[in-house]
């Protein structure tokens, strides 16, 4: 391990970074301007300001207590498992046919037809086989959602107060 001599001039330090990427990684003061009970009030907030000239782009919709909810649609089978399966081996088939069309100077339709049937065949028989094996673990179909319970437009601290006006000029002109 070698140490710089008196003579020789220390290591230059790295510069500072600059630009856009560096002032994204910097936190910046941010102030809420406005609270909406859902998001079309949030979202009809900031395209107002947009509509106004207001920089946008310093602005953020942030949704607070957030809850996942999973709406029941009905009762999973092992036929609907099976109907599931086919349409997803159907796709899969089309998509194989294409690849294979493209690399075969056999009749298109054919291949087509073929690895459609193919797929849904498999994949029929692999949705029933893995509804099966569940055991009867979650015999029902559902979608998810993220909901907030309230959310909030906010603003960086310099156009904070801007932005307030505006909203409370938009509020004030949609009561009347």
């Amino acid at each position: 391990m070698t140490t710089p001599t008196p003579d020789e001039p220390p290591a230059p330090k790295p510069a500072p970074a600059t630009g856009p990427a560096a002032e994204a990684a910097l936190p910046r003061s941010t102030v809420t301007v406005a609270r909406f009970a859902d998001y079309a009030g949030a979202q009809q907030a900031v395209d107002y300001l947009s509509d106004n000239g207001f920089p946008v782009e310093r602005t953020a919709i942030i949704g607070t207590d957030l809850r996942l909810v999973e709406n029941v649609l009905g009762r999973l089978t092992i036929g609907r498992a099976a109907v599931a399966g086919l349409a997803s081996g159907a796709w899969f088939g089309l998509f194989i046919g294409i690849l294979f069309t493209l690399f075969s100077s056999a009749s298109w339709i054919g291949i087509l037809i073929t690895t459609i049937l193919i797929g849904a065949l498999w994949g029929a028989v692999f949705g029933a086989i893995a509804h099966a094996m569940t055991g009867g673990r979650r015999d029902f179909t559902s979608r998810s959602s993220l909901q907030a319970g309230e959310y909030a437009v906010t603003a960086e601290a310099e156009v904070a107060e801007e932005a307030r006006v505006l909203i409370t000029r938009m509020t004030w002109r949609s009561a009347h």
